[in-house]
């Protein structure tokens, strides 16, 4: 795995000598970016007077900022300051740490997380790791919670305030994303943009190509995470990101936005 450090806007792969890492940066396609700045415009247009009641439902449940602004990866490993609406209390961020023993990503399915001691082998082959010698069973075991906590999320999130819980649930407070796809920073249709923290787990040869494609408002995972009625692994997740940037076009963005629009009535939060 690389480390991700930012210049400016753009962050940069490093690897443990420090060495750049030259990528081929993806061009967003004109009939992408025609179709983006028509969408977004006309939605802002539409949805403003639902803009001006849900900020003053948020201002008037709790104190802070309407919109919240936070660092994001997208296309190309930019990075942008990403537009919601505020849906926790102020200082929610900080409150990660403590609460990543509950975090779904890292438990398995009898609810346990993936903490518990391996056993032993004698007769099991050692691997020379960066820290030493490792047996190959604990650098797997390793791996895989890597892998699985690259992604945060729990049930009954205390972060999260009453008005934030239902404009998750349809996904309205996403919707001040429009003004980051006029900016160019997202496309309307997607991968999701991610925190520094998660793509820099995603730097693998393996995952790095969902970065090959831009960042979206909705996408082909969260589509498919709607239509189906168990929780979509990490790895489920992340293959679909890797299709999407494989295999994108004009008619397989609109399916998604069809798909979009009758997935937002479902009551299920992901």
């Amino acid at each position: 795995m690389k480390k991700i450090t930012t210049r400016g806007k753009v962050a940069h792969l490093q690897s443990s000598t420090d060495e750049q890492e030259d990528m081929q940066p993806f061009k967003l396609p004109f009939w992408k970016r025609t179709f983006d700045i028509l969408f977004a415009g006309l939605a802002l247009l539409c949805l403003s007077p639902l803009f001006l009641l849900i900020a003053a439902l948020i201002r008037l449940e709790s104190k802070g900022p309407i919109f919240y602004a936070a660092e994001r990866v997208g296309m190309n490993y930019q990075v942008f300051d990403f537009y919601k609406f505020r849906s926790m209390y102020v200082g929610a961020d900080k409150m990660v740490d403590k609460l990543q023993k509950d975090n779904q990503y890292i438990k398995d399915a009898s609810g346990k997380t993936h903490q518990e001691e391996l056993p032993v082998d004698d007769d099991e082959p050692f691997l020379i790791g960066e820290e030493g010698p490792i047996t190959e069973s604990t650098y797997l075991h390793e791996k895989r919670k890597k892998q699985e906590a690259s992604f945060f999320k729990m049930s009954n999130d205390p972060r999260i305030t009453k008005v934030g819980h239902f404009i998750r649930n349809t996904s309205i407070d996403e919707l001040p994303q429009l003004f980051n796809i006029l900016k160019g920073d997202m496309s309307v249709v997607g991968n999701r943009p991610l925190p520094m923290y998660e793509a820099e787990a995603l730097t693998t040869d393996q995952w790095a190509e969902r970065f090959m494609a831009p960042a979206g408002l909705t996408g082909l995972w969260q589509v498919e995470k709607r239509a189906q009625a168990t929780d979509m692994s990490p790895e489920e997740r992340k293959q679909l990101d890797v299709e999407y940037a494989r295999n994108f076009s004009l008619w397989m963005d609109i399916k998604i936005i069809l798909r979009t629009v009758p997935a937002l009535l479902q009551k299920e939060n992901v």
